[in-house]
């Protein structure tokens, strides 16, 4: 935040999908047999995931942060090295203490879906590193971007 440059965007090309940030395939994320490493995609989520809250406004919340629950990946075709890939976020759920998202990546430019996810994060106390509510002032931006796809 603080004027960062974003680097995802708004996009309507993937409804109910809303945002999408672009990653690029490097060298080191492929292995043996020139494909990406299946863990790799992780981190092309999280990107997504951190850009898509960047441009809501709710990068972090006071006095608590969000640790992964559940991460569920499907993979549908294998990216290889110097591919483009969008991959496109949005909050399926919306819950009193996770939020659940749902991640899919495109190959551009021929659109090829290479992989899905859905990932289930809690928000915590840090100290007691119990489940917090998350606050109004997190939950209000998601709303109003997600609208009727939100389920709560």
């Amino acid at each position: 935040m603080g004027g960062a440059p974003e680097l995802g965007r708004v996009s309507g090309r993937r409804p109910p999908f809303k945002y999408s940030a672009l990653t690029r395939v490097w060298f080191s994320d492929t292995d043996a047999q020139g494909v990406v490493y299946y863990g790799r995609y992780l981190p092309y989520f999280d990107h997504a995931r951190t850009e898509y809250h960047r441009h809501l406004g709710t990068l972090s919340v006071a006095g608590a942060e969000f640790v992964m629950r559940a991460s569920a990946v499907e993979y549908h075709a294998p990216a290889r090295f110097d591919d483009l890939l969008e991959c496109f976020v949005r909050i399926s759920r919306l819950g009193h203490t996770s939020v659940t998202y749902d991640c899919a990546a495109y190959r551009l430019p021929d659109d090829v879906l290479m992989v899905t996810a859905t990932q289930t994060l809690v928000l915590v106390d840090p100290v007691a590193r119990r489940p917090t509510p998350i606050p109004e002032s997190a939950r209000a931006p998601i709303r109003a971007f997600e609208g009727v796809d939100l389920a709560e």
